[in-house]
């Protein structure tokens, strides 16, 4: 199968570099998934599980939230917020975060910013979370 070069990079740097066979994640429109000889395309992500499939055709999965995804001239960026391979979560991070979260929004005085920010924290643990049960270490 045809390969193309793939860039991860964080604001904590540069998390994989390599040939690929493809790259799947979840873009603010959906589910989207990059193949060799794609045409040009740039799209802003959302919060979800992220499956890239290496040259050797072994397949990595993560957690991905938020960013950029872009395929110019036949090489492949993902640029994102956060970017977690499955076996490397935290799990009891994770729990800890997810706790904090649910226990914000049990409180009734928050303001729609603050609930907001806690609602957005929640989904966040909980694609970790998922993304970690099934295919985590």
């Amino acid at each position: 199968m045809a390969v193309f070069p793939l860039k991860i990079v964080t604001p904590d740097g540069l998390i994989f570099e390599g040939p690929v066979q493809s790259v799947s994640c979840r873009s603010i429109g959906g589910q989207v998934e990059l193949m060799a000889r794609h045409i040009d395309y740039c799209t802003a992500l959302g919060m979800g599980e992220a499956h890239i499939t290496t040259a050797d055709g072994a397949v990595r999965r993560a957690a991905c939230m938020g960013g950029m995804l872009s395929m110019i001239g036949g090489q492949c960026r993902l640029l994102a917020t956060t970017f977690e391979w499955a076996e490397e979560i935290d799990r009891a991070r994770v729990e800890q975060s997810l706790a904090r979260a649910e226990t914000l929004l049990a409180q009734n005085d928050l303001d729609a910013e603050q609930r907001e920010r806690a609602q957005a924290r929640r989904r966040r643990a909980l694609v970790r979370r998922s993304v970690a049960e099934r295919w985590g270490a």
